[in-house]
């Protein structure tokens, strides 16, 4: 079976008018059969498509010769199959939810660094490792020593700058996430904010698994696997699909171990959101459960509702 290439990349530039660039972007990924989602801002774009390596290569290369987006690259992994059911173009205040829409990273953000330096850097004991994703992702895997801020949407980070790092601001700062445009807002919106010593991992846990992989004298100071936002659920150190289910409930990761406990039940609940569930969101979940696997015996692929960042488990 022919891999999957999927591509995620961003890009925070001035953009006049998302919707009509969203319009143009919808336009070349339908005809190149891509799959995936697009959100359009006017501080950028921020998307993840699917799709043959060289039609994904060419939106690339189509975008690239727009102004503003000169040179784009992306974080490339495989899949057995293109982990989202159809296209979708977003428009947003910001591309990545900070609530800080009037900070564009394009005018400053914090010091990239490779996976060389990054590794230099954490192993200092003077270095603050800071985790800017959310607790259902850190749960899944993250570097050694990384403070968890305990987030549970991006929007959070910015309390959590307020009330934990507001004391540290001349402290060198390493910041990571998924594929690095978190890091990109986070660090801006801290600039702002009177803090000097700011690092952000380049291409993000992506990005470093993939420069770690290639390089045998880089040590992986990953632990775990990487939480991504579509159906493969995590990729592991080889950023191959790793192996992690998902809570159709309550839209965690779930290990192996997970699906044992004695209220797991697949496409409907874990035993996070077991006691959550009322009956008539059971009963969608278990129509939704029919329907897929009359789908699977037709030998066709059932498109339900898309993935949705999850909410926290009550």
């Amino acid at each position: 079976m022919s891999q999957v290439s999927v591509v995620s990349f961003y890009r925070f530039t001035r953009v006049d008018d998302p919707r009509e660039l969203g319009e143009a972007v919808r336009e070349r990924a339908t005809s190149l059969g891509l799959l995936g989602t697009a959100i359009l801002a006017r501080e950028g774009l921020n998307a993840t498509i699917a799709g043959e390596s060289s039609q994904c290569q060419s939106l690339i290369d189509w975008l690239s010769s727009i102004p503003g987006f000169e040179d784009l690259t992306g974080r490339w992994s495989e899949a057995e199959e293109a982990p989202f059911h159809r296209l979708r173009i977003k428009y947003r205040e910001e591309i990545v939810s900070m609530g800080h829409a009037d900070i564009n990273p394009a005018d400053g953000q914090g010091t990239h660094l490779d996976a060389a330096a990054w590794n230099a850097l954490i192993e200092s004991p003077d270095t603050l490792v800071i985790d800017t994703r959310n607790d259902y992702e850190i749960e899944v895997g993250s570097f050694a020593g990384a403070v968890d801020p305990g987030t549970r949407n991006f929007r959070e980070f910015t309390q959590y700058i307020e009330s934990s790092l507001a004391s540290q601001k001349d402290k060198p700062i390493a910041m990571f996430c998924t594929g690095g445009i978190r890091c990109e807002k986070a660090t801006a919106v801290m600039k702002h904010m009177g803090f000097e010593n700011l690092y952000q991992l380049q291409g993000g846990i992506l990005g470093y698994l993939d420069e770690v992989a290639e390089d045998d004298e880089l040590d992986n100071h990953w632990e775990g696997e990487c939480f991504v936002f579509d159906s493969r659920v995590a990729v592991d150190s080889q950023l191959a699909p790793g192996a992690y289910v998902q809570c159709h409930g309550c839209r965690r990761a779930l290990s192996a171990a997970d699906t044992q406990h004695q209220h797991y039940e697949p496409g409907i609940c874990c035993e996070r959101c077991f006691e959550s569930m009322t009956g008539e969101r059971r009963r969608q979940f278990e129509e939704r459960r029919r329907q897929v696997a009359l789908a699977e015996a037709r030998g066709e692929k059932h498109i339900g509702a898309v993935f949705e960042p999850p909410t926290k488990a009550r």
